[in-house]
């Protein structure tokens, strides 16, 4: 009896093209998944090279060069120092795995990851307040670069934005702190530990201007791509008003470029988040890294800069994961 062929109807043909998107792109984010993992472990390795293979004795540099020889066997003892260096960078991977490389020197009883933990509460937040304020300025900025608001200024806006981006923080950000903290006293200033959420939010923008900057000339360049689309010209020829028109039809359409960058930016952002806590004498992963340093706190050193690394590296991966779910394009790449 012969087999009769079943026609694909149209919602089967879309199901079978909708998996196969999916699957394209669960591919794409477990490829840079993996990635990103040997990413952080390239890292991880270095950072266990540098301490161990660069000249010196660790233990020296701890406790210094007059401490007695029992003392400095007793702590490279407790650093795994007395091991070979296989043996050490199988027990540091493996301490890794767990998030368990050792207490810290410097506060004893206290694990070196727990200390991380306690920082990255700050760098959070400080990271959170400057994608949004920087998300959110950007996107305004770049629509009066390019909407009919300002006239003929609207280049001013756009000669501001490569200003900023061409501007280092570390150039603008004191300044700014100077005149608004110090001589108008208008914001706290931010390292002031009792300046509250009005000191997270001036850190924040300060730290958001940049990112500001980035998003504002993305901003600009998809809404001018977008600028004689016909379907701005059928809203515009139904009355809707020039706000309407930029900010209802062009720019969810401009979105995909603007989310892939604020994503992209977000591990410089939080590379900036540990320079400004150090600036600023603010909490967080920044002040913790370099406390270690100064302290020769190896675990907490160790632990800080691959936490560092690692929300680096998230970023990037999302990133990633952002273009590769709104263009089809990047599930290739």
């Amino acid at each position: 009896m012969p087999l009769r062929m079943q026609r694909a109807t149209p919602r089967t043909v879309r199901r079978s093209s909708g998996l196969v998107a999916l699957g394209r792109v669960a591919g794409a984010v477990i490829g840079r998944a993996a990635g990103a993992a040997l990413v952080l472990l390239a890292l991880a390795s270095l950072v266990f090279l540098a301490l161990r293979l660069l000249p010196g004795d660790p233990a020296a540099l701890v406790l210094g060069d007059q401490a007695p020889e029992a003392e400095r066997a007793v702590l490279r003892a407790r650093l795994g120092l007395d091991r070979g260096l296989g043996e050490q960078y199988l027990a540091f991977v493996a301490g890794l795995l767990r998030l368990d490389i050792g207490d810290s020197l410097s506060r004893p009883g206290q694990s070196a990851f727990a200390e991380v933990r306690r920082a990255l509460g700050p760098t959070a937040e400080l990271a959170a307040a400057a994608v949004g304020l920087g998300a959110v300025l950007g996107i305004a900025v770049g629509l009066l670069s390019v909407g009919p608001w300002l006239g003929r200024r609207r280049e001013w806006a756009h000669g501001a934005i490569l200003a900023v981006a061409a501007t280092p923080l570390l150039a603008f950000a004191p300044l700014l702190t100077f005149v608004l903290a110090v001589r108008l006293r208008w914001v706290p200033l931010p390292g002031d530990p009792d300046s509250g959420a009005a000191g997270l939010w001036f850190a924040g923008g300060l730290l958001a201007l940049p990112l500001a900057a980035q998003v504002g000339r993305i901003t600009r360049a998809a809404l001018l791509d977008l600028g004689r689309a016909k379907f701005l010209d059928v809203a515009c020829a139904k009355g809707a008003t020039p706000i309407r028109i930029w900010i209802v039809h062009a720019l969810p359409v401009a979105s995909a470029p603007i989310a892939v960058v604020v994503a992209a930016q977000l591990g410089a952002l939080l590379g900036g988040a540990v320079v400004l806590e150090r600036l600023f004498e603010r909490p967080g992963l920044g002040t913790l890294m370099l406390n270690a340093y100064a302290a020769r706190d190896i675990p907490v050193l160790e632990a800080s800069v691959v936490a560092a690394g690692l929300l680096f590296v998230l970023a990037q991966a999302a990133a990633g994961a952002v273009h590769a779910l709104i263009d089809p394009r990047g599930r290739e790449a």
